[in-house]
């Protein structure tokens, strides 16, 4: 029997909502945290783009990241556990769940760049400081996009493993980015968010930017940690270690 089936006749309803509540809970209260911070612009520099301003864009974008998360964790055990999407589209599973899942990801920078772009509330009045530090976190947020592609590849990205024995057979990975930082995806690549938001120079911008960041940490520890402790189980910690 292959890892992934033999995970599926183990499988109870326990199993499908471990760390769910936590994720609601954690979800609710930090963007209740972020709206909080949110700051109206006003004057001529304010620009609106469908009527709305760069505090309703970021809530936008806050909503758009809750809406990849939830269905990346619902879509997520539903395969590992039930093997649903396969059961559903056959061979197109992997294609379909990659259409669904990409967007919401690029959805990402796009609404932080959007937010920045209409933002008239400043970070600071340091300019040259927030673009300095800007470049300096885009830098290595492409090195991990590139990694992420090159060494990692897009199938493992979004969520391979869940989906076919091959993948997760697959070993952990060990060159670019990967070879100083385990989650390069989480760790590293998502302070390219926080780069866009400094070089716009956009307060709203930059909450949207560290909500996304932390929230996805959320995910990582209430839904892809437990996944990995079924697809992996100790597999991740013995080549951690002889690596």
């Amino acid at each position: 029997m292959s890892r992934l089936a033999d995970i599926r006749a183990k499988s109870r309803l326990r199993d499908i909502l471990e760390g769910q509540p936590q994720h609601i809970g954690m979800a609710v209260f930090m963007a209740c945290g972020a709206v909080f911070l949110l700051r109206e612009g006003f004057g001529p520099d304010q620009y609106t783009p469908l009527g709305l301003d760069a505090a309703r864009w970021a809530m936008i974008g806050i909503a758009f990241a809750i809406l990849h998360q939830v269905i990346v964790a619902i879509g997520f055990r539903l395969q590992l556990h039930c093997n649903l999407l396969s059961r559903l589209f056959g061979r197109w599973d992997m294609a379909i769940w990659a259409a669904l899942f990409m967007p919401l990801l690029v959805a990402r920078p796009v609404f932080v760049s959007l937010v920045g772009w209409t933002d008239s509330v400043p970070i600071t009045e340091s300019r040259g400081v927030e673009i300095a530090l800007g470049l300096a976190l885009l830098a290595p947020a492409i090195w991990g996009m590139h990694s992420v592609l090159v060494h990692f590849t897009i199938p493992r990205a979004f969520g391979g493993d869940h989906f076919r024995d091959e993948i997760a057979a697959l070993p952990l990975v060990s060159k670019g980015v990967f070879r100083y930082v385990d989650n390069a995806m989480y760790g590293v690549v998502f302070l390219g968010l926080w780069g866009i938001a400094l070089l716009f120079g956009s307060w709203n911008a930059l909450i949207l930017a560290a909500f996304q960041h932390a929230y996805i940490w959320v995910h990582m520890y209430t839904v892809e940690g437990p996944d990995m402790a079924w697809i992996y189980g100790d597999r991740v910690e013995a080549e951690s270690e002889q690596g």
